[in-house]
């Protein structure tokens, strides 16, 4: 059994899916896991693959050097319009989403209500290989792999608000002070 980061609190009502060392951008990852946090499974799925179309943008906010705005990023507020298509991890990202909707549906989980409750990608060991530079010498040429954790969770029904009619009297300090003074001479 694999060990995740977080455990859920009732694990009956949640479904995981995880990738190690796979060989996409440990930083366009990030992003997507940041961006999708929170979001229902079936809208992260369809906005990803409104990504793979180039139709929506990922919007990047921590990883930003050098990445140009873009005016698809407005649509989904991006800081500074700072967002990109990153298609590998978008793909790999979407593929192990449908695993835990697939996961969720093998325990009975209803796939409308799933919501995407924890999102984690770490770095893996680079892959390294080499590069070779001017003078004979030979430089680092390394690629960036991740590791991404999901786990879902199944969105419990809302509760209904108490009625208004049935609201407690607010006593206040000076009401209280005034029940506690008994009156002298009254039998």
């Amino acid at each position: 059994m694999v060990r995740y980061s977080v455990e859920p609190e009732v694990p009956e009502k949640t479904a995981k899916s995880r990738g190690s060392h796979l060989r996409v951008h440990f930083k366009h990852c990030r992003e997507i896991a940041h961006y999708t946090k929170g979001m229902k499974v079936n809208t992260a799925i369809k906005h990803l693959d409104d990504v793979l179309a180039f139709k929506a943008v990922i919007p990047f906010v921590k990883f930003t050097g050098g990445i140009g705005r873009k005016a698809q990023a407005k649509q989904c507020k991006a800081p500074g319009n700072i967002g990109r298509w990153p298609v590998k991890a978008a793909a790999v990202y979407r593929d192990l989403l449908r695993n835990a909707v697939a996961n969720a549906e093998t325990k009975g989980l209803d796939a409308e209500n799933l919501v995407i409750d924890h999102a984690q990608c770490n770095r893996a060991p680079p892959g390294r290989r080499r590069t070779y530079r001017a003078h004979g010498r030979i430089g680092k040429y390394a690629s960036q792999p991740a590791h991404i954790e999901i786990i879902l969770k199944e969105k419990a029904e809302a509760v209904e608000k108490m009625d208004e009619e049935a609201k407690p009297v607010k006593i206040t300090k000076k009401m209280a002070a005034m029940r506690r003074f008994v009156k002298v001479g009254e039998a």
